[in-house]
C-alpha cells in the first residue's frame, strides 16, 4: 500500500460501530495529552527507516517517537484521537500517516510492515476481537517481523468491577463504556501461539498511598513472525 492508498482509506475505511469502540471518541474528547512515551525497547530490534505500525495509536504518544526513526503509521478506532495525534506531531515537526480503522480488520496487504507496536490496546477488546487482531498482525508482518505487546495483568489493583456483556473471564465494563481485560502471561502466550516468543514477562510494581499498598501489573512481550 502506497501513501496515496492510505489517504484514500483514511476517509472511507468502514469500522464496526460497536459500543465499546464508539466509547473511545467520547474518552478522547476530554483526555489530556500525557506527553511522549519512550520506544527504546523497539530500537534494539528494528533498524532506522523500518516500516512500523502503531496499532491503536491513540493521541500519538508512541507514534511521535516512532516517527523520529521509522516510517511510521498510526491506526486507531477513534477519529478524535487521530486528530489530536496529528496536531501533536505537527507541533513537534514530525510526520506519520494516520488511519481510522479497527485493528481487528486491518486494511493492509500481506507482508507490509517490518514491526508492529501494540501497547495498551488488546486489553480493551473481547476475546474474538483480540484473536482477530493478532491474526491480522501475522498477515501484515514481513517474515521475522516483531510485535511489541503490552497490556494489563490479572494481578493489577484495578482488576475487577462490573462484568462485561457478553461475559468473559477477567473482563469488565467501565461506566465510560470501555472494556478492560486483564491478562495472565499464559493467556498472552496462547494468543500469540503462531509467533516465536522473543521475550515475555510480568512487570509488577507496588505503590503505597495513605498507608495502603497497591499493585500495578503489566504483561509485556515481544513476538516474532516465523
Amino acid at each position: 500500500m502506497d501513501k496515496s492508498d492510505i489517504h484514500k482509506l483514511t476517509g472511507s475505511q468502514a469500522v464496526p460501530a460497536k459500543n465499546h469502540f464508539l466509547a473511545w471518541d467520547r474518552e478522547y474528547a476530554h483526555l489530556k495529552w500525557g506527553g511522549p512515551a519512550p520506544v527504546r525497547d523497539i530500537q534494539a530490534h528494528l533498524l532506522p527507516g523500518s516500516r512500523v505500525l502503531d496499532a491503536g495509536s491513540g493521541n500519538g504518544r508512541y507514534l511521535g517517537e516512532l516517527a523520529r526513526r521509522y516510517d511510521a503509521i498510526g491506526i486507531d478506532i477513534s477519529l478524535t484521537a487521530l486528530n489530536g495525534s496529528r496536531t501533536q506531531l505537527a507541533r513537534s515537526g514530525r510526520f506519520a500517516e494516520h488511519l481510522g480503522a479497527s485493528i481487528s480488520d486491518l486494511p493492509f496487504k500481506a507482508c507490509t510492515f517490518d514491526g508492529i507496536l501494540c501497547y495498551g490496546v488488546l486489553q480493551h477488546l473481547f476475546k474474538e476481537e483480540r484473536e482477530s487482531a493478532v491474526e491480522e498482525f501475522r498477515h501484515i508482518l514481513r517474515e521475522g517481523g516483531p510485535v511489541f505487546f503490552e497490556a494489563f495483568g490479572c494481578e493489577d489493583m484495578r482488576c475487577g468491577g462490573e462484568t462485561s456483556i457478553p461475559f468473559e473471564e477477567r473482563t469488565f465494563a467501565r461506566q465510560n463504556g470501555i472494556i478492560y481485560h486483564y491478562f495472565t502471561r499464559e493467556e498472552v502466550r496462547a494468543l500469540f501461539k503462531e509467533f516465536e516468543v522473543i521475550g515475555l514477562e510480568d512487570i509488577i510494581k507496588e505503590k503505597t498511598f495513605r498507608g495502603e499498598t497497591y499493585k500495578r501489573h503489566l504483561v509485556r512481550g515481544i513476538f516474532r513472525k516465523p
